[in-house]
């Protein structure tokens, strides 16, 4: 007679009984699909393979990697639930350099970030070599062809989260090398030696288990990475790379869990400390912050609900072994900036505020006596006032000398961002120097 057996897998079916007694359990179950059509609702009892295994047992390698059956979309068979132990299907790249951290797919090649090494896969081809030792590239069914290591010995380490990628370069960094790295058409190059090479080996040696979060900003075409240290002394730092100009062009303020680009604009979000210091605004881990926000000034240099300053920083080194005085600092842009710091190996000059429009003869001849910039033919200068102790032998005119010496100068210039200032230019900073005397 009819009888209702409850079965506790997906798609199945009952193959054989093997006792009169539903109380025997004497039953095979087998899915489905192991020879039907994609989707199939129902299938005939014909002879299967029964197999099960006692003790399922899970292994992990870290340097391999394996592929499934395929989907044909054509007969509408479906194999990419299946991988038969008796097929060549893995693929294993050298243990020696690490574990596998990532893998990106691009055209009919795939890419392998290993801890200590970048290694190119080829897809549906194969590769011969020539008496030179030269490869050559063939058509094959294999799925996973040769793997070809790139040159150098660098990798990923074990920050899978630094990988972007725009167009066919893709951005990485190697902890372990104290480097932030490209893949391009002429291989692996290490752009962090565009100027930047003693602040990478600083701050991502010290990365720890820490992160180094990289994104491509769509925006602004640039790679930024966020160098977040698990140490607690140490302050993360976020900064980007232009292609434009082959080197590294800005650093910002926030220190992002995240970073996304979508639709040709650049998304960040909180970290996860900041549910804690700015839980007084409401800020919980998730939030979604838009860079580059056009529709309010307002929001300029604001990151999380925090304002910041625009800071520029310069280093005039016109002449590196000649002993200068730099008597006077220029610049071409904005009215709202000021100089905060000029500072050479020797001497330190007091700051500069910012420029304002005299109304009246008051104001006027006041600001003159102000230590801010004036205008002049559309530019903004300031004499440079010297406060830093006299040394011996140096003839002083009272407290206000003009002039700093030094082989060098640093100059920091800052511009508050507000409602009324808008976008804060700053197109040129020139400084008047002359041989010193001293």
């Amino acid at each position: 007679m009819p009888a209702t057996i409850p079965v506790k897998y997906y798609n199945t079916f009952v193959l054989k009984r093997l006792a009169p007694s539903l109380e025997d359990r004497q039953w095979f179950i087998e899915e489905a699909r192991i020879r039907g059509g994609y989707n199939n609702t129902q299938t005939g009892l014909a002879p299967r393979a029964f197999l099960f295994s006692d003790e399922n047992v899970q292994q992990s390698f870290s340097n391999s990697i394996i592929y499934s059956g395929v989907f044909n979309s054509r007969t509408g068979i479906n194999q990419s639930n299946q991988f038969p132990s008796g097929m060549d299907i893995t693929r294993t790249v050298d243990p020696s350099k690490g574990s596998i951290q990532r893998l990106y797919g691009e055209d009919t090649n795939l890419v392998i970030f290993q801890e200590r090494k970048v290694n190119r896969a080829l897809i549906d081809k194969d590769a011969i070599y020539t008496q030179e030792g030269q490869p050559v590239q063939t058509t094959s069914n294999v799925v996973i062809g040769a793997i070809q290591p790139y040159a150098g010995e660098f990798g990923i380490s074990t920050n899978p989260e630094s990988f972007a990628v725009y167009g066919y370069r893709k951005y990485f960094t190697d902890a372990r090398q104290g480097s932030v790295l490209r893949l391009s058409q002429d291989g692996i190059t290490e752009i962090s030696n565009y100027g930047m090479y003693d602040f990478f080996r600083d701050n991502l040696g010290t990365l720890g288990s820490g992160e180094a979060i990289g994104a491509w900003d769509i925006h602004n075409k640039c790679y930024v990475l966020s160098i977040q240290s698990s140490s607690s002394n140490v302050s993360s730092q976020t900064l980007s790379f232009d292609e434009a100009t082959n080197g590294w062009t800005s650093r910002y303020s926030y220190t992002p869990h995240n970073m996304f680009s979508v639709q040709n604009n650049f998304f960040s979000t909180t970290t996860k400390s900041e549910k804690v210091d700015r839980n007084a605004l409401g800020i919980t881990i998730g939030d979604i912050y838009e860079h580059y926000e056009s529709a309010s000034v307002v929001n300029r240099a604001n990151f999380y609900s925090t304002q910041y300053e625009c800071e520029v920083q310069s280093i005039f080194n016109a002449n590196p072994s000649l002993v200068k005085t730099f008597q006077t600092i220029n610049y071409e842009g904005a009215p709202n900036w000021r100089m905060t710091s000029l500072v050479t190996n020797e001497d330190q000059a007091n700051a500069i505020n910012v420029f304002t429009m005299p109304t009246t003869l008051i104001e006027l001849e006041q600001n003159f006596l102000k230590n801010q910039f004036k205008q002049k033919e559309d530019k903004y200068f300031a004499n440079i006032i010297n406060t830093s102790a006299f040394s011996q032998g140096e003839v002083i005119y009272g407290k206000s000398i003009s002039g700093i010496k030094g082989l060098f100068a640093t100059i920091t210039m800052k511009a508050t961002n507000t409602a009324t200032s808008g976008s804060n230019e700053l197109f040129a900073v020139s400084t008047n120097y002359k041989e010193s005397s001293y």
